[in-house]
This record gives C-alpha cells, structure tokens and sequence, in this order.
C-alpha cells in the first residue's frame, strides 16, 4: 500500500493547525464583533442544489459522491449505454460543497420564516473542488465568509470593505489594495460598444489581464467576435488606473450615453463618500475597471484583496449578489459576501514571518515523573495547576530526566517542574526555565503566580 494523500489534499502538523487556529480565531473574533451570527451547512448537499450554479468550468470541478448499495443496477437502461456525464446523474445524487455561497442561499430559503433580515451570517468551513494542485490552490480548503442578505444598502458594502481592512491588519499585513468594481459599469461599457449581449464574453476574457496580458486578452475578445473598432473603444478597461476620483471623471465623459453606466458610476461616488466617512487603518482602496470576478451571479460592487508584499494573487474577495435566492424559489432577495481565503492568507503570512513567536506554545508546563509517591504527588499538583488555567501535562512515564527535557524541548514547552522526594517534603518544587536554564524554588501558588 502506497501511504499519502490524495493531491491537493494536506495534513497539517501541531505547529501548523496553531498558526491556522490563530487566523481562524482573528477572523471569527471580527465577524463577531461586526454582529455576524454563524451557522454551519452539510459537508454534502443534494447534487441539483450545486449544479448550474457555478457554470460549465464549475459544475467539472464539483466532487461527486456515489450513491450506496448496487448503484450500477439502478441505472434506467444500464449503464453501458451511458456516456460518463449522463452516467454520474444517474449513480450519484450527493456531492461535496463546492462552496459556502450557494449553500448559503440555500439554507436561506429553506429557513426564511426562522431568520431576521437583513441577516448577517458568518462560516468558517471547509469546501472541495476537483481543480488541478498548485501553489496556493488546493482541493481541500477552508472558506471564511461573511454576507449580508435581505438589504440594497451600500452601507453593507462599507462595512464589508471595514471588515477586509480591520482583518488584515489585524493579522500584520501593513501593505495590501482592495480592488473594487462594478457590475454596472462594465454594463455600461458593453452598452457603449453597442454590444451588451457580449458582457460575459467580455468579462471571461478581461478576468485573464494579469494572467495572459493585455494583447492575449485582445486576441480573445477577438476570437469571442468583437471586431477591432469595438476592442478599440474598450481601451478604459486596460488603460484607466491611478486615483480613482479621476477614474471616475473619465468614466463619465465615457459612459454618459449609457443607462447601467450613469447608475454605476452614482453608485461607486455614493460609496467613497460613504467610506469618506471611516478611516482605513492599512489598506489602499482601487477602482479597477479588469476586475470581472464571479460574474455569472455578482450584479453590484465586486471585491478582490491583494497584498503588496508578495505575489500571490488574490487572498480575498466577494461581491453584491440581487437574486442568488431566486435560484431557489425566492427572488428579489439582494445580498452581499465577502470570503477570506485563509490557506493564502497564511502562505502569506508564513513567508512575511507574520506569526507571533511564541503561537505555538500549546503546553506550558511539564510536570517531571520520577514515579512511585512522586508520580502521584505530581497528579495531585496537576490538578491545582489546570484549574488555575495553565497547560500542564505530566511526563506519563519514569523515565530518565534528559529524556523528559528533551520531550519538552521538541513540544516547544518552556517550562519543566521537578517534584522529587525533596521538594514533597518542603513543599518547594524545582521550576526549570528551558531556554534560559534559569531553575527556582517555589510553592505551587507561586509556580501558578509566575507562569500566569
């Protein structure tokens, strides 16, 4: 048997689950404080309740799960006369989530007479996508997402933007740009090339600028049936950047005649003024025409995080959604979500040395055995120093000193007491400081005093 997991599936190591526990913790602890409220949906949902949800390129991604029993028997027709698309529908009916957003709306259909809207839920869980291994892309993964359903507000965008500068500073990062765009906007350009029933094709292409570059991208649009006057008109998407009042200034003269860009562009000002009024305490705030994320159901703002300090791609983003809902019987439900993406935000993290040193400290205080009445003596003081909240283990066996140091060494615990037959009887036992080898004599209520 060939040992191993699955690619683009990990183990994560003690010292790897503190560092992720830490983002994790720092993420919940600011959707609490933000006044989301968490719920959890199934690792797996019905199969229909993800497919067509995702498009094409999607829906090959989503990991299946075989029905039980005799699947192959129940097969209308038998199954040799199935291609394996047709075949898949017919022995699988389950599959793993392939993310938190559509079960999101899901979950709030089904409790829509439980909820108080506008409701602001949190996740924090994992999803699975058959994608193709890579640095910073994974098949097993966590997602950290908050959305706000049940409200149009543009200050729910405000708060979402706060939330993405507050996380991420929080963390460490002293350098990262929230992308920012509008659904509405690139409506408007479509329309102004005279070509709106091309907008997807637009944005599928435009989504590759930082991957292909800009002639590629032009030779796409091409192959997608612009002709070259209409790629020509499309130049904003590439060429504006810089301070984004003058973005929008040319953005005006650009889209005037157009009925989704004029109602863009007022809804973009109606937000920056909005965020005039807070104060972003690390992240930079970009208007970037070629941000075209997630289209197929983003209808609004769309948001991509990125940090400055290393390339990495995107490690958050999101977007307003107008009727996800509907795809479950319930339209006109408008919301918006942001994700953070915690495997990226820790590659990021782990190599800008952002973990505080002492995060994977788990134990902090190893009780030495020498057996027989010490052994037990030390379970008694064991006790006494768990409920006064320290970590503490106690060495299970009898064994040499130098190999209890040494356990200790390799567990990263900083200190070790000795409770020999000397310090039974002066109620003084040996604290040793293991990095500095500093050793004192104390109670255990100065022990406690001292470690807490």
């Amino acid at each position: 048997m060939k040992i191993g997991t699955p690619k683009g599936m990990r183990d994560f190591s003690p010292q790897q689950m503190a560092k992720r526990n830490y983002i994790f913790n720092t993420i919940e602890k600011h959707f609490k404080l933000f006044g989301f409220e968490q719920i959890e949906t199934p690792t797996m949902e019905n199969a229909q309740t993800l497919k067509g949800k995702y498009g094409e390129e999607g829906d090959r991604l989503i990991f299946n799960v075989l029905n039980s029993g005799d699947y192959l028997s129940k097969v209308e027709g038998g199954w040799s006369s199935k291609d394996s698309s047709s075949l898949t529908n017919d022995i699988s009916d389950k599959a793993l989530r392939y993310d938190l957003t559509v079960p999101f709306a899901r979950y709030v259909v089904q409790h829509q007479n439980e909820i108080a809207f506008p409701f602001r839920r949190y996740q924090i869980q994992p999803v699975w996508r058959a994608d193709r291994p890579q640095k910073g892309r994974y098949r097993e993964f966590y997602q950290c997402d908050a959305d706000i359903i049940g409200s149009n507000s543009l200050l729910n965008e405000v708060d979402l933007i706060l939330l993405f500068d507050r996380v991420l500073s929080e963390l460490g990062m002293k350098d990262f740009t929230i992308k920012f765009n509008h659904r509405k906007l690139l409506n408007g350009l479509a329309e102004m090339i005279g070509r709106p029933e091309k907008l997807i094709d637009i944005t599928v292409a435009i989504d590759k600028l930082d991957k292909i570059g800009k002639e590629k991208v032009e030779e796409e649009l091409g192959a997608r049936g612009l002709s070259e006057e209409e790629i020509a008109k499309l130049q904003p998407l590439f060429e504006l950047k810089g301070d984004n009042l003058l973005v929008i200034n040319s953005l005006k003269d650009i889209l005037k005649g157009t009925e989704s860009g004029v109602k863009g562009i007022e809804e973009v000002e109606e937000l920056l003024g909005l965020l005039e009024r807070t104060e972003l305490k690390k992240a930079k705030l970009e208007l970037d025409l070629s941000l075209a994320r997630g289209l197929n159901y983003y209808t609004g703002c769309i948001f991509e995080v990125q940090s400055n300090e290393m390339e990495m791609g995107s490690i958050c983003g999101g977007g307003r959604y107008d009727d996800l809902t509907g795809i479950f019987g319930l339209p006109n439900m408008s919301g918006v979500g942001i994700s953070f993406g915690a495997d990226r935000i820790y590659d990021v993290m782990e190599h800008l040395g952002l973990f505080p040193q002492d995060i994977e400290v788990q134990t902090q205080l190893l009780l030495a055995n020498f057996g027989g009445e010490e052994a037990a003596h030390a379970l008694e003081l064991l006790q006494k120093l768990r409920e006064a909240g320290l970590a503490t283990e106690l060495y299970p066996d009898a064994a040499k000193l130098g190999k209890q140091f040494k356990y200790a060494d390799q567990k990263r615990i900083p200190f070790v007491l000795l409770v020999g037959k000397d310090e039974m009887e002066s109620g003084k036992y040996q604290l040793k400081n293991l990095a500095s080898g500093e050793q004192n004599s104390l109670s255990i209520e100065e022990v406690i005093a001292k470690l807490k």
